[in-house]
């Protein structure tokens, strides 16, 4: 293929809808987006009916290297994020080894990631207990955002703040413009509320629900919602699960607070009531909640509530995810299929392209400082972008995904929506053929050029 290009499709999903036309790529970037074109590129394929999306940007992932690239690593995170249609990702400061604390370990974690590559990869910083002097030096060094726990992380060296952290911290972060994006669940060890009663069988996923009621999460919500209030920091609460939180958020954000929202397709795909007791396959924090919590959560989405999807994709190696399923590793592995489960999903509702778009490119490229440049299918914006059957059904095979283990709770569902080629700055990254660059550094190219 060469460096300019064009596709005729008749479903190229811009933020102005879905148009009929042709999509002109040069030099890594879109050149057009038009109706009809006088002089059609030498270089040209007709697309039909597959649809040509905005490469998904997904601001929460956890790829665990360096330290823990037997969890999963970045070249096999980057490749099953490449066949899922994603083409830019901010990797956690969690739960690599070291974690992403101080601008040493960041270096560390960009060596590690070095030549590894497949997609764009961005990093977030993390905010613990005494590293508040390291928050600046770490947006000096370019990450993209504070990752903070409101509650045990499950990694010792990774431990939970609380106001004491967050509002110092805050306020060097609205004074700097980059976002604290806080796993918001405060335990307070009270008694379970509108929960089903727990089952004394450490297995059943009613006691892992019990274990972490909607109360949780509405706390923390406070909390920030406070701060928010007193410092003006950018907060994003990251993988919303339940429905009870959606009016103060609401709320908050019509006083114009800037606190944005996402949910992850696990929340929006399973109900409690509907799984598995003994598969930590689809244990996860919070977990996942009860039907009416999903639905809500996708009535969110179409209102603007939630902002966006992300995979918060969070892997282990089996030892982890086997036990009892209190004692098992919470954390669901959905790179490569988070595009295809979303549009499911999306389908089932009556959402179309133009909201898959929205959910999974557009508002993740506004959170890490990319809109204008990545997320939407439009002149001068770069050609990261994925031709997409929306029709295609397929069933999920764990075994043949790209990511390092072939756990997922994804196994065995029938998707609609596939994936057939990633592209990014205008260059194929999947399928990798023989018509790919072949080679595996893309890091941090948001930052560098």
């Amino acid at each position: 293929m060469s460096s300019r290009f064009a596709w005729r499709s008749r479903r190229i999903v811009t933020p102005d809808g879905v148009v009929d036309g042709w999509v002109v790529l040069s030099a890594g970037r879109i050149e057009t987006v038009a109706s009809e074109l006088a002089v059609p590129p030498s270089d040209s394929e007709d697309l039909g009916d597959l649809a040509v999306l905005p490469g998904v940007i997904d601001p929460h992932v956890h790829l665990n290297e360096p330290g823990r690239a037997h969890w999963e690593g970045f070249r096999t995170g980057t490749l099953a994020a490449a066949a899922g249609g994603i083409t830019t990702l901010a990797d956690m400061p969690l739960n690599s080894s070291p974690v992403t604390t101080t601008v040493e370990a960041l270096e560390a974690k960009r060596s590690a990631a070095a030549g590894q590559c497949a997609i764009n990869v961005l990093f977030h910083g993390g905010l613990v207990p005494q590293n508040l002097d390291a928050i600046e030096p770490l947006i000096d060094a370019g990450v993209v955002g504070i990752k903070a726990f409101l509650c045990p992380s499950g990694i010792d060296e990774f431990p939970a703040v609380g106001e004491a952290e967050l509002r110092p911290a805050m306020e060097i972060l609205a004074r700097r413009d980059v976002p604290l994006l806080a796993h918001a669940e405060i335990v307070d060890g009270g008694e379970a509320d509108d929960q089903p009663v727990p089952s004394p069988n450490a297995d059943s996923y009613a006691t892992w629900l019990a274990s972490r009621p909607d109360r949780f999460e509405t706390a923390a919500h406070e909390l920030l919602i406070r701060l928010v209030g007193r410092t003006g920091c950018r907060v994003h609460i990251v993988h919303l699960a339940t429905a009870d939180a959606l009016p103060a958020l609401r709320e908050a954000r019509a006083r114009g607070l800037p606190l944005s929202v996402e949910t992850c397709p696990h929340y929006l795909t399973f109900a409690a009531e509907e799984l598995p007791d003994g598969d930590a396959s689809f244990k996860c924090a919070p977990p996942i909640r009860r039907a009416l919590h999903r639905e809500a959560l996708w009535a969110a989405l179409g209102r603007g509530d939630v902002d966006f999807i992300a995979t918060d994709h969070s892997p282990a190696p089996p030892s982890r995810k086997s036990g009892d399923l209190m004692s098992a590793w919470g954390g669901i592995s959905s790179l490569q299929v988070a595009l295809s489960v979303a549009w499911t999903g999306a389908c089932r509702r009556g959402y179309g392209l133009e909201d898959l778009a929205r959910w999974t490119s557009q508002q993740p490229a506004r959170l890490l400082g990319l809109d204008g440049r990545k997320g939407v299918v439009a002149p001068g914006f770069d050609a990261d972008l994925v031709i997409f059957d929306p029709e295609a059904e397929w069933t999920v095979v764990g075994a043949e995904l790209q990511h390092r283990h072939p756990q997922t709770a994804y196994d065995g569902m029938s998707v609609r929506g596939r994936v057939l080629r990633t592209y990014v700055g205008g260059q194929k990254v999947w399928p990798r053929d023989a018509s790919s660059d072949g080679r595996f550094d893309r890091l941090d190219p948001c930052k560098t050029d």
